[in-house]
């Protein structure tokens, strides 16, 4: 067994010792529930996206992974690579899975790994949560630091990414979820309300090249990230839909930007949804060149910008949407 370095923790109390990441082999089994034979996929998160690293073939439902990889890290273990994966954190320990594919892999159990459960009882107590008692629970794990990145970074603000940030332990400060939040606060601090919006090009549906600038300077306009696979997306599109009808003869347009994964499926939603807008993707699901630009870690998000281009209010749904512009327009 590799020996663990053991951290010392600051101003606070840590529940282990930690584990700095670096590359060793997985020492990974389990079974699929329900199957037989076929292929299981490993795959490797990374930036919101799994993609796959090895697989290996399945034995009466048995499997083994001894894939050098880094760790601790969160992975993701599918019989479908086009499937969401079922969400494991792996370490450098002896771990067995036993891999439920039904009901989105809810009845899966997993053995071994200190991530993975500290993970689960994330998920099992989340809705009474606060983010800085979460951290200093234990600070040096790396289920800790993707807690922070992935449930909490996308509503908060540059001081509190860096507060928070600052709480995990110094083995996670270069993990790839402090190095995004670090470019997140100062990508963030960019766009907020009162600065001017950054320009971008992207790719309409017709294949087009498109820069967003041509769209400002004639009225208010929202920039609309979303997405076809996106279900709160497509459940506000009506909303924004009714606003443009209301205020598109007013000086009101939208500007739409896609994280779709495919162009048929982006293609298909536009006409479903009845957006008449102007829009663009270069469908690359969160690799969007725009959605970092503004700091879209979460969709449906918006920016709703004035007629000298100028960032005016962010995020604006249901009722907000209409309420702010009928402060801007029906009032002026």
């Amino acid at each position: 067994m590799n020996a663990q370095i053991t951290l010392l923790v600051g101003l606070f109390l840590s529940f282990g010792s930690a584990q700095a990441q670096r590359i060793a082999p997985l020492q990974l089994k389990g079974n699929v529930q329900g199957a037989k034979n076929g292929q299981i996929y490993l795959q490797r998160f990374d930036n919101k996206i799994f993609h796959t690293i090895d697989s290996a073939t399945l034995k009466n439902g048995d499997f083994a992974f001894q894939t050098a990889v880094q760790l601790p890290e969160l992975y993701g273990l599918t019989l479908e690579k086009d499937k969401t994966p079922f969400y494991i954190f792996l370490e450098d320990a002896p771990i067995s899975v036993a891999l439920d594919t039904g009901a989105y892999y809810r009845n899966t159990t997993v053995t071994g790994s200190k991530s993975h459960d500290r993970f689960v009882d994330y998920s099992s107590r989340q809705r009474n949560i606060q983010i800085a008692d979460f951290i200093k629970e234990d600070p040096a794990s790396i289920t800790t630091a993707y807690v922070l990145y992935r449930y909490f970074a996308y509503r908060l603000s540059p001081p509190q990414i860096r507060e928070y940030t600052s709480l995990l332990d110094a083995s996670l400060q270069n993990s790839q979820y402090v190095t995004i939040l670090h470019g997140l606060a100062n990508t963030l601090e960019t766009v907020l309300p009162g600065n001017k919006a950054p320009d971008f090009t992207s790719t309409a549906p017709d294949g087009s090249t498109v820069r967003f600038s041509d769209y400002l300077g004639n009225g208010y306009v929202l920039l609309d990230f979303w997405a076809a696979w996106c279900g709160p997306c497509r459940r506000e599109n009506p909303n924004v839909v009714a606003a443009y009808q209301q205020y598109k003869n007013k000086g009101f347009n939208v500007f739409g930007v896609s994280l779709d994964k495919t162009r048929e499926a982006w293609v298909k939603a536009i006409e479903a949804d009845g957006l008449t807008w102007p829009q663009v993707s270069d469908i690359t699901f969160w690799n969007s060149k725009a959605a970092a630009l503004y700091g879209v870690r979460s969709i449906p998000s918006n920016f709703l910008i004035g007629p000298d281009g100028t960032i005016v209010a962010r995020n604006l749904r249901g009722e907000e949407l209409h309420d702010k512009l009928a402060e801007l327009i029906d009032k002026k």
